[in-house]
């Protein structure tokens, strides 16, 4: 059993979780993730990015958005209880080495699977500037995490209550066009976001990797629903990612594919609000 350390709300519906986790926290590497399960025998099994890690206390932290049955259920647990299985260090590890000049592109709840990307490509010689999007200054996460690692970072908000009033692109296409373009763009975040900060760097010929976050269930390859196609061949998240050339990623077939459950997903949304006492926003 893996028992939660400490627990902190660091936005809307966004928390940040520190539980025991120690040969995993021995093993892992930038890039990688997890696969939980809340219950031993029964309930849903959700991939997470590992946020950070420590190998002497034995302990991993995730960044989370309840947004759904699993999460909500995440959120609502309390320091000393246990989560009953966690699998990892699971996927391929982000590819560090010094490239020269990278820019990392994290949005909303992406900023934190950044976070130890960035601090590797750091740690490896690189001059590191990022870029945090959100939608208002309320979801911005992890600006001092990230300014503790980074040469340089800019926050946008699509509303401009904090940073500068812009979409992620923006700042990503004038870094492209400058007198001292990036070497590698790597962007997190939602998938549509992934899919034009990819094309405001291709013009450019830019590299640009993303990390893909799909439907997910053994993390093994065998169940075959994190399958995305990939420069017109099938690629599985688990295995082969998450990360990915976002120049040949098919985001139109990978968004089409995570809105499959969608009515059952809603569903479950509903029950677990009633069951947790959650009031939902009318919108």
């Amino acid at each position: 059993m893996n028992e939660i350390l400490e627990k902190k709300k660091l936005s809307d519906d966004v928390y940040s979780m520190t539980f025991k986790a120690p040969r995993i926290a021995a093993e892992r590497k930038a890039g990688q993730f997890l696969i939980i399960q809340l219950d031993t025998s029964v309930g849903e099994r959700i991939p997470l990015t590992i946020a950070d890690a420590d190998p002497v206390v034995g302990s991993i932290s995730i960044v989370f958005q309840a947004v759904g049955e699993t999460t909500h259920r995440l959120a609502a647990m309390d320091v000393g209880q246990s989560i009953a299985n966690v699998l990892g260090p699971l996927g391929r590890p982000t590819h560090i080495e010094k490239f020269g000049r990278v820019l990392c592109v994290g949005g909303g709840i992406g900023v934190a699977p950044m976070h130890p990307i960035a601090r590797a490509m750091k740690d490896a010689g690189n001059d590191v500037s990022i870029i945090i999007g959100a939608r208002n200054k309320s979801l911005v996460i992890m600006e001092e995490e990230m300014r503790r690692i980074s040469d340089k970072v800019l926050i946008v908000t699509d509303d401009g209550t904090y940073g500068r009033k812009a979409l992620v692109t923006e700042p990503l296409k004038e870094a492209c066009e400058s007198s001292a373009p990036p070497d590698l763009v790597v962007a997190i975040g939602p998938p549509i976001m992934m899919k034009f900060c990819a094309e405001t760097t291709r013009p450019y010929k830019v590299s640009t990797v993303v990390s893909l976050n799909t439907i997910m269930i053994d993390g093994t390859g065998m169940c075959g629903g994190c399958r995305v196609t990939v420069g017109g061949k099938t690629k599985f998240v688990c295995v082969d990612g998450p990360e990915f050339d976002g120049h040949q990623v098919d985001f139109e077939n990978m968004m089409l594919r995570l809105g499959a459950y969608k009515g059952q997903e809603k569903e479950a949304h509903h029950k677990c609000h009633a069951t947790l006492g959650i009031k939902e926003e009318v919108k």
